[in-house]
């Protein structure tokens, strides 16, 4: 398999947001000034991967060979030439929440060298809110959907914002969660990199489409005391970044099928490519933090 990476979808200057528009409709992006440089002060290197909406059991005409993809990506991941300390999901494993599609992305995740962690996405959580997500993929160090753990001096969040929602469907944390949340990172040093995770963005990107957290406003006061950030999110199928002081926030591609860049279309519904274009629009990212040096990301393409 061609890995090859995926140009970066949004810059910010300070002045606004950047769109880049690729040949084939979906959001690309460049690298503006240093946004992607964050300095750590972990004693060690350490890598992992984002994955993110898989979507197994979709079947329509923007992919209907989820499965195969998002194997495609397992392969990938396992052949890294350095095996990352782990994978984390940031929901939407599942299309409609069903036990079949949960066993069947169980099955398909076990493939993996690295051990994994997950958080739900909303279509994790349709009819029973999360419940069959919960028993298939069980983390019992969650408290009011957070959960957290150290690695070689980075300390890591996972958030949940879609079992509540707010205007125009906005993901929505939770004051629960915020107090949890608050108390969990003054425990830490503000020298310690911060790695975040969630399945929708924590700013807003399009709000109209639901491309945003409601509370996320409570949110940034709690990390901007950090000397070094990185919120890692999906649920928009596109890389998008933003940078506000030492927050970079960056969302992911999909494994299933692209959504429309944001306000190019009248919804985000899956968008149909051709088979190479849609290969090329599919992936997952892979994330290094360098001691004393810099936050590096890449993506990953599956074609």
């Amino acid at each position: 398999m061609k890995r090859r990476k995926f140009i970066e979808h949004v810059g910010w200057t300070g002045l606004g947001i950047l769109w880049v528009v690729g040949e084939n409709g979906v959001l690309t992006s460049c690298k503006i000034g240093n946004s992607q440089e964050q300095k750590l002060s972990n004693s060690k290197a350490l890598s992992f991967v984002q994955i993110s909406d898989t979507h197994i059991g979709f079947d329509k005409p923007a992919n209907t060979h989820v499965k195969e993809t998002l194997t495609k990506a397992i392969n990938a991941i396992n052949a890294l030439p350095t095996q990352p300390s782990f994978v984390i999901h940031t929901g939407d494993i599942t299309h409609l929440s069903k036990p079949a599609e949960f066993d069947q992305a169980k099955q398909l995740f076990a493939q993996l060298k690295a051990p994994l962690f997950t958080l739900p996405g909303e279509h994790d959580t349709i009819g029973d809110g999360g419940k069959a997500y919960s028993e298939a993929f069980s983390q019992n160090d969650k408290k009011e959907g957070l959960q957290s753990w150290d690695d070689a001096g980075v300390h890591f969040v996972s958030l949940t914002n879609v079992l509540e929602f707010g205007e125009a469907g906005k993901g929505k944390l939770g004051q629960a969660q915020l107090d949890v949340l608050s108390k969990n990172l003054a425990a830490q040093k503000s020298d310690t990199p911060l790695v975040v995770f969630s399945h929708i963005p924590l700013y807003d990107i399009y709000p109209q489409w639901g491309w945003a957290t409601a509370d996320s406003a409570n949110l940034l006061p709690l990390l901007s005391r950090f000397s070094s950030v990185t919120v890692l999110s999906g649920h928009i199928h596109q890389v998008i970044q933003h940078t506000e002081g030492n927050i970079r926030f960056s969302t992911a591609a999909s494994t299933a099928y692209p959504l429309p860049s944001p306000g190019k279309a009248e919804k985000p519904a899956p968008v149909k490519l051709p088979e190479n274009d849609l290969l090329t629009a599919l992936g997952f990212r892979s994330v290094e933090l360098v001691p004393k040096n810099d936050v590096k990301i890449e993506q990953h393409s599956l074609a």
